[in-house]
């Protein structure tokens, strides 16, 4: 059986090595006074108040990395502070005409965005952004058209992902029946951008980079639970003021990404707005639940890396950058490059089954 691999989320290296302050809640800070500083390195639990843009913002959820006045929709704006009249990023435009708002420089923006640059011409943004300029960033601009815009796009469906089912099917042609393709789809509502940001070749690269992890944490989706039943205790954290209502030995690793601890379970339910700290069960019960949690570790985890995994394929970084995230620790660096090939192996043979290019930096 393979070995199991600890998943440690952001939230959980604040308790582990004490390298991540996670913020937690606090008083909203008044209009005429600004909250301490976002950081896109620091993890927030709900109610966590901050200031970004000349306003506040206060945490819904559990957050880390997620822009306030982005797309992920996290931060809820509590108005202007210390006397500054700097407007919110603007919402998407629905405009027609050509008559879109003019680009103001240094101001974030949000995916579907439409702006007026200086030409005269106007732009549409293709994913946030914290204001670079429509020409220059072509990455996060394209040319927008007159009209109506769409700003906002249906989520992913199973006509619109980009793997479909017979696809799928190729990739795991041994896998547990517990992890359907219909549990995947139904799962990326969750996180709208997974595999759904950028172009068609970017979008193709990103699910196989994510499906290729998972695959080696779960020995090509066979796997739904921790094998190893004797590090079943060892996942509560008591020093956590939640504690582990589940029981001590209830935090095991489940999933494809085999989310593993307390303070783990309780980051993702928070998040996914599901009690996986007190029905932590639900991850190998529930096809959707499990996938969703593995969606979750992708998009807002940076783990012993520098980026999120979603970043990282979304940015142009490499698959190699994914491992980083999820396992650096261990593997990265000459550490078990064993691993390393075996993840980017499956990553090879996904991208050739759906018909795209593999991209550079595979290793790290």
């Amino acid at each position: 059986m393979p070995r199991k691999r600890l998943v440690v989320s952001l939230a959980a290296a604040a308790v582990v090595t004490g390298a991540l302050a996670v913020v937690l809640p606090m008083a909203s800070a008044s209009a005429a006074s600004c909250a301490a500083q976002w950081s896109s390195g620091t993890a927030y639990t709900g109610g966590a108040a901050v200031s970004f843009n000349g306003h506040n913002w206060s945490a819904k959820w559990w957050t880390q990395n997620e822009t306030p006045g982005g797309a992920s929709g996290v931060w809820a704006d509590q108005g202007g502070c210390g006397g500054s009249t700097t407007p919110p990023p603007p919402p998407a435009n629905p405009g027609s005409g050509c008559d879109h708002p003019a680009w103001v420089a240094g101001r974030s923006y949000v995916a579907g965005n439409i702006v007026r640059y200086t030409d005269g011409k106007s732009y549409r943004a293709k994913h946030d952004n914290p204001g670079y300029d429509p020409v220059i960033s072509t990455w996060y601009w394209e040319p927008a058209p007159c009209g109506p815009a769409n700003p906002n796009p249906a989520p992913p469906s199973a006509s619109g992902f980009v793997v479909s089912e017979a696809q799928f099917n190729q990739m795991f042609p041994n896998r547990n029946s517990f992890y359907t393709y219909s549990g995947l789809v139904a799962a990326l509502g969750a996180y709208p951008g997974f595999a759904n940001t950028g172009g068609d070749t970017v979008r193709k690269q990103e699910a196989a980079a994510f499906l290729a992890n998972v695959s080696h944490e779960t020995g090509g989706l066979v796997h739904v639970v921790e094998q190893n039943t004797a590090n079943y205790p060892h996942y509560c954290d008591g020093s956590q003021p939640y504690g582990c209502p589940a029981g001590q030995a209830a935090y095991y690793g489940r999933g494809p990404i085999q989310l593993s601890w307390n303070f783990n379970y309780k980051a993702a339910g928070d998040a996914l707005g599901i009690n996986l700290l007190g029905n932590p069960n639900l991850v190998q019960t529930d096809s959707a639940v499990a996938w969703k949690t593995g969606i979750w570790y992708w998009m807002t985890s940076t783990g012993p890396g520098t980026m999120t995994p979603h970043d990282a394929m979304a940015n142009g970084r490499g698959f190699g950058e994914t491992i980083r995230s999820i396992n650096g620790s261990l593997e990265c660096n000459g550490r078990n490059p064993a691993q390393v090939q075996s993840r980017v192996n499956s990553y090879q043979r996904f991208v050739q089954i759906l018909g795209t290019s593999e991209g550079g930096n595979l290793s790290c």
